[in-house]
């Protein structure tokens, strides 16, 4: 071989090493990265799975009827969701490990996370035994309650076996064995070492995207509501709802709330408070004055979006936002001198359709174990025969208002996920009242001729931030929302007159709660929580005042004593139309204060500074202030007999 040809034959060959070694270094670079992606995504799918096949044993275990392969398949796909987002709690400690691996290249992965998954895994099933275990003796998920037990386990234990503690007590050891072994079983010893610091980078950014889908999972997705347990209802079998909800993420859930409801706002001894109590909630139904036309009506709610009588004329409130609201109060029943219960829509919801007023520091809809054993306006027509569903353009997940809902007895429920992606991306907030309000026209359209009653609620949504509507009256935002949403109004009810159910339908028109518009003076004044509340449609015998004081949660009891149902069980709410409605006042909350008035004034409350910072009449101030005080320890000792029982 010549020099020349033999040096070509060198050069080539050195060229051909240095070209594979490139690539075997890229390759292994990238086999690094793809290491540590396929051990977080291994990790995920495996505990993931264990929540998803747990909820076909919890219903094996607690079912008091046969379900159907589709039931279980339904129940899985519909809770996935909140197990994925409990999942991702249980991946973020994998996941920082493979990011502070890309910079400490002896990181011993499998050392350091076997004890975390034998901890994990043990914690997940002794959760999901007790839950499956407890749910037979509760019949509910398994929440903090459940420590007040722990307190007392030889109590706890009384009612069962040493036998049957011992078996779920083994049962709980093997389903931690088994995960954390399998577990152990993909986890690396170590991590593949990323060299360089270029490389190290890309590998610290490609990290972070992954944490950035991670936190998404958490989440629960990019849309208003995060993941909550109301998020998984879908049937009106409550037992499949229940069993659709991860008990690890439901446990944790129910811990964000107080520790013992009765023993916040302890303020008298047990007889004193009785006393102050004593007929502040009766309604005798002795001589209710009638309204209506027919005992069996269609009922239609319409729910506003904050709309209190800061915006209606009639009320003194801004002159034109509402022709069609003060239009309608002159012809139907207008209840002129009522207050809402709270300040908030989750809060309000609770008021209005299971007539418990709101408490200052705790949201009731977004503690199922307590909301669903509320009596609800909508189960008590459901018994009395009435087709149920709801309506709303938004996210019907946020605080929990679907799982409120559908153990509340509404039967159906429509939100923004069913409509256009065109209609829902008008407004950050959901669909448009114009676009709702046809919704509703065409739903009620279907039913001519139906002879089974119905009650639709209906709640708006325009008239909340950020007020983005198609619409223009006033310049200032406030305002031309609110008018939108009264021209909707206007507009419907104009349409709904030609339909033949309109004469046997009644239309309750009342808002979740008021809005401090304008921002001057007392945040907090009466002015501000008064609503009006107006009774229209053909079901209504004629125009009527009604000037007495009462509350949002006063409706049910004066609705369904119109229709001659029983109401006993909502112990918060009285018959305004009754002629013995003598005891007038009204009583409303907000973030740890309260206020209470009637004809001798009002008086508003400060919880933590102990003092009244706002008040109204010249006299009556400390008899007003014992009753809200009283009104308030029952509200909260009642949570806490719900909860224990």
């Amino acid at each position: 071989m010549s020099l020349s040809l033999k040096n070509c034959v060198i050069s080539h060959t050195i060229y051909n090493i240095t070209v594979f070694s490139y690539i075997l270094k890229y390759t292994q670079k990238m086999h690094s990265m793809l290491q540590r992606l396929k051990y977080i995504v291994s990790c995920f799918l495996i505990m993931w799975t264990y929540f998803l096949v747990q909820k076909p044993l919890f219903i094996l275990c607690n079912a008091q009827q046969t379900y159907s392969v589709s039931d279980y398949i339904d129940v899985m796909w519909h809770g996935a969701s909140l197990d994925a987002t409990t999942t991702g709690y249980l991946t973020i400690v994998p996941f920082l490990l493979t990011l502070v691996s890309v910079w400490w290249r002896r990181l011993p992965l499998k050392k350091v996370t076997t004890p975390y998954y034998a901890v994990m895994m043990l914690l997940v099933s002794l959760i999901f035994i007790a839950d499956a275990s407890l749910f037979s003796f509760w019949d509910s998920k398994l929440d903090k309650a459940v420590f007040v037990y722990i307190d007392s386990p030889k109590n706890a234990a009384a009612s069962v076996s040493m036998g049957y503690i011992l078996l779920r007590v083994l049962i709980i050891l093997l389903l931690t064995a088994g995960t954390t072994w399998t577990l152990r079983r993909i986890t690396p010893r170590r991590l593949d070492a990323i060299e360089g610091m270029t490389h190290r980078g890309l590998a610290t950014l490609g990290s972070v995207l992954v944490g950035g889908l991670l936190f998404l999972v958490i989440r629960g997705g990019i849309r208003v509501s995060t993941a909550n347990v109301g998020s998984v209802y879908y049937s009106n079998d409550q037992f499949l709802n229940l069993s659709a909800i991860n008990p690890a993420f439901n446990l944790l859930a129910s811990m964000e709330f107080g520790e013992k409801y009765e023993d916040e706002f302890d303020f008298f001894p047990e007889e004193q408070r009785a006393s102050l109590m004593q007929g502040m909630y009766a309604t005798a139904d002795t001589a209710t004055v009638s309204v209506l036309n027919t005992k069996r009506p269609n009922i239609l709610f319409i729910f506003m979006e904050s709309f209190g009588s800061t915006m209606i004329e009639r009320q003194g409130g801004v002159k034109g936002v509402a022709p069609t609201l003060d239009r309608l109060a002159s012809e139907g029943v207008f209840f002129s001198n009522l207050y809402a219960n709270s300040f908030r829509t989750d809060r309000g919801t609770v008021c209005t359709y299971s007539a418990y007023p709101g408490l200052p520091t705790l949201s009731i809809m977004k503690v199922p174990n307590i909301a669903r054993k509320l009596p609800n306006i909508a189960q008590s027509l459901g018994k009395a025969g009435y087709q149920t569903d709801f309506l709303y353009g938004g996210d019907i997940n946020f605080t929990n208002m679907r799982g409120y809902l559908m153990a509340g007895g509404f039967q159906k429920l429509t939100s923004q996920d069913d409509f256009s992606l065109h209609d829902r991306n008008y407004s950050k907030w959901g669909v448009p009242d114009n676009i709702t309000f046809k919704r509703l026209l065409a739903m009620l359209k279907e039913r001519e001729g139906q002879k089974q009653p119905w009650f639709t609620a209906f709640l708006t949504l325009s008239s909340h931030e950020p007020f983005e509507v198609p619409f223009k009256k006033f310049e200032d935002k406030h305002l031309n929302a609110f008018a939108f949403t009264d021209d909707c109004i206007g507009k419907f009810i104009k349409e709904f007159r030609k339909s033949p159910q309109w004469d046997n339908t009644l239309i309750v028109l009342l808002p979740d709660h008021g809005i401090p518009y304008p921002k001057k003076g007392e945040r907090f004044a009466p002015h501000f929580f008064r609503i009006p509340m107006i009774w229209t449609g053909g079901a209504v015998k004629g125009p009527m005042e009604v000037d007495r004081i009462a509350n949002q949660t006063d409706l049910a009891a004066t609705l369904l004593a119109q229709l001659g149902l029983p109401h006993g069980e909502f112990g918060f709410s009285r018959n305004v139309l009754d002629k013995s409605y003598t005891n007038e006042f009204a009583f409303y909350s907000f973030v740890n204060g309260f206020c209470y008035l009637d004809h001798t004034g009002v008086s508003v409350y400060d919880n933590a500074a102990n003092h009244v910072f706002y008040k109204e009449g010249p006299a009556g101030d400390d008899a007003r202030v014992k009753k809200g005080k009283a009104i308030l320890q029952t509200l909260y000792d009642k949570v806490g007999e719900l909860v224990k029982n």
